[in-house]
């Protein structure tokens, strides 16, 4: 019993100095000249959907929940946007090439139809990103006609 106390407690002390260890979670600014949906002037509708499913990870536009403020949790959430960011960023789309925003336009629609993305863990926790299958249908046409008509 005198060992579990002493576990316990340790584990409490690192759970608590752990807090102490910050996590950037400031968006840098956006500029509307660059972002996708204000660049493209992306239907009200696609608009609610990419930004209710990709943007939080996939923007500078990132909305933080309660428990991306909790270490460890936070560094994972932050690890994952910062990945998110580096496969694709809609908040700085107009300054990729016309090459990169094409294969990130077919990258989107093929984990959207495979339902791979938004993340199913994600999901859980975003009811707004668990996107129907006529939504999923919705935003791959939209990001197909884009590739068919080469205006990305």
């Amino acid at each position: 019993m005198k060992t579990l106390k002493k576990i316990l407690f340790w584990f409490l002390v690192s759970f608590a100095l752990i807090q102490f260890i910050p996590t950037d979670k400031v968006n840098k600014p956006i500029d509307h000249k660059v972002n996708f949906v204000d660049v493209k002037k992306t239907p009200p509708k696609i608009m609610e959907l990419i930004k209710g499913a990709c943007y939080d990870c996939h923007s500078d536009e990132t909305k933080y929940p309660g428990y991306a403020y909790v270490a460890p949790i936070s560094w994972s959430v932050k690890s994952h946007i910062n990945e998110g960011r580096e496969h694709l960023n809609f908040s700085i789309w107009e300054t990729y090439n016309q090459d990169l925003k094409k294969s990130m336009l077919e990258k989107s629609n093929q984990t959207i139809r495979n339902k791979t993305m938004p993340m199913p863990g994600y999901i859980v926790y975003h009811k707004e990103a668990n996107l129907s299958e006529a939504e999923r249908i919705l935003l791959a046409q939209y990001f197909e006609e884009m590739i068919k008509s080469k205006t990305y």
